[in-house]
C-alpha cells in the first residue's frame, strides 16, 4: 500500500495510454504522469495481439478522426520506429475484388483514397500477378504507404521514453473525482492522486468510465479474431486484402507477410464470450451477462445475424476457413493453415445496436474518456495520443 501524487494519470498501458503519456511529455515538460496497467507490462491486449500492420488511411471516411489520425499516423509511426531502431517495412498492400460485386466498392475504396491524400493506383489481372503471382482477382488497387511493425515494441519504447512512471499490476477498483482532483485506488491498495485522469482502458473502458461516476452511453462487445500462420509463406510476397464490407467495421480476412517473415492469415469477427475471451472456451458470466443486458447486442443479432452465422461457421470449420482464404489465394491447402494467437477487438457499440465507426473521446470534469480506439488505433497512436494529452492539459487547469 501507498500513495502517489501526479498530474495526469493514465489508465491503461497499450498503445494508446503510453502514447499519451508519451505526448503529455513532450506538450508539457515536466508534467507529473503516472500509467496504470492491470497486467504485468505493457500491450498485453490489443496492442499486442494484431496484425502488425501500419494502416494507410485508406478505408476511412474523409475528415472522421480514423482518416485524419491514420493518414498522419502511418508516416510518424515509420519515423518513430527509424528513429528507436524498431524493425519496420513499408511493403504496400494490394486490395483484390474477386467478385463483379465487389467492383463499385473497389472503386469507392480508390476514390476514398485520394480524397485522404493516399496514393492508389488501379490494377488489373495481369497487373496483381506482378505484384502477388498466386494471388487472383479481377481488379485491386495497390495503397504504396501500407507497413508492418511489431507494436509490441512501440509500446515499450513509448513507456521508456514517455519518462512516466508506469506501473503494472495495478488494476484499478476506485475512483473519486472532486472538483479539484481525481484520487484511484487499485486492488494492491495503491491510491493515485491527480489533476486530470486518462481512460485509455480499451476492452474494459466502459467499466473504467463508470467507475468513474460517467455514462459513456455504449458498451463495449468483444469480437475475437482468429489468425492462422501460412505454412507455405512464399505463396505471399506482402499484403493481400479483401474489399472490405462498409456495413462492418472489419476488414476481413487478409494475408499479412509480418517483419519475421511468416505469414498471418485471418482475422474472423466472432463474438467473444469474454472482454478477454482469446478461445471458445473461455467464458466469463459476468462479462457475458453484461452484453446480453445491453440492448444494442440484440439489435446487433437481429440486423447482421446471417454476417455473424458465416463468421461463427468459418471459426468452428477450419475448411470453411480455407475456402474464404482461397478467394485470394486459391493454391492455399487447408494443411497449409496452422492456428496461430488470436486478438479480441474492443467495440463500441450504442444502444441502438449502432458500431461505432469513428474513435470515440468523450470528456467529462477533469476526465478523458476513450471509448472507441480499434484499429487503425495503434497506427494512430501518435497523433491520437496528441489529441488526447491535449485534452487532458486543459482539464488539469479546469
Amino acid at each position: 500500500m501507498g500513495s502517489l501524487d501526479c498530474d495526469v494519470l493514465v489508465i491503461g498501458g497499450g498503445i494508446v495510454g503510453l502514447s499519451t503519456a508519451h505526448a503529455l511529455s513532450r506538450l508539457a515538460p515536466g508534467t507529473r504522469v503516472v500509467v496504470l496497467e492491470k497486467e504485468p507490462g505493457p500491450a498485453r491486449h490489443q496492442t499486442g495481439r494484431n496484425s502488425g500492420v501500419i494502416h494507410s488511411g485508406i478505408y476511412y471516411r474523409p475528415g472522421s478522426l480514423k482518416a485524419r489520425f491514420a493518414v498522419r499516423g502511418a508516416a510518424e509511426m515509420v519515423k518513430f520506429c527509424a528513429e528507436h531502431g524498431i524493425p519496420h517495412e513499408v511493403t504496400g498492400k494490394l486490395i483484390v475484388a474477386t467478385e463483379r460485386a465487389e467492383l463499385p466498392r473497389l472503386h469507392a475504396l480508390v476514390q476514398r483514397g485520394r480524397e485522404n491524400g493516399i496514393p492508389v493506383r488501379e490494377l488489373g489481372p495481369a497487373q496483381i500477378a506482378e505484384y502477388e503471382p498466386e494471388v487472383r482477382g479481377l481488379a485491386a488497387i495497390h495503397v504504396g504507404t501500407t507497413g508492418i511493425v511489431d507494436y509490441g515494441r512501440v509500446a515499450e519504447q513509448l513507456a521508456e521514453a514517455s519518462g512516466a512512471q508506469v506501473l503494472y499490476g495495478e488494476r484499478v477498483e476506485l475512483i473519486s473525482r472532486r472538483p479539484s482532483a481525481v484520487a484511484v485506488r487499485t486492488a494492491t491498495g495503491l491510491v493515485v492522486r491527480a489533476r486530470a485522469l486518462v481512460n485509455c482502458a480499451g476492452l474494459q473502458c466502459d467499466r473504467v468510465a463508470r467507475l468513474a461516476g460517467d455514462d459513456p452511453g455504449m458498451r463495449i462487445i468483444p469480437f475475437r479474431g482468429e489468425y492462422y500462420d501460412l505454412a507455405r509463406p512464399w505463396l505471399v510476397r506482402g499484403l493481400v486484402y479483401p474489399v472490405p464490407d462498409p456495413a462492418f467495421p472489419f476488414l476481413g480476412v487478409h494475408l499479412t507477410r509480418g517483419i519475421g517473415g511468416g505469414v498471418h492469415v485471418g482475422p474472423n469477427a466472432v463474438p467473444a464470450l469474454a472482454r478477454e475471451g482469446y478461445r471458445w472456451s473461455v467464458v466469463r458470466p459476468r462479462d457475458l451477462a453484461g452484453e446480453l443486458a445491453w440492448p444494442g447486442t440484440w439489435a446487433i443479432a437481429r440486423r447482421h445475424w446471417r454476417y455473424g452465422a458465416g463468421e461463427i461457421h468459418r471459426s468452428l470449420s477450419k475448411r470453411a476457413f480455407t475456402e474464404a482464404v482461397r478467394r485470394l489465394l486459391p493454391g492455399v491447402a487447408e494443411a497449409d493453415l496452422r492456428p496461430a494467437g488470436a486478438g479480441v477487438r474492443a467495440q463500441a457499440v450504442l444502444r441502438d445496436g449502432t458500431l461505432v465507426d469513428d474513435f470515440l473521446i468523450r470528456e467529462a470534469p477533469r476526465t478523458v474518456h476513450v471509448l472507441n480506439a480499434p484499429s487503425p488505433a495503434a497506427t494512430a497512436a501518435l497523433p491520437i495520443g496528441r489529441e488526447i494529452a491535449r485534452r487532458a492539459l486543459t482539464a488539469t487547469r479546469t
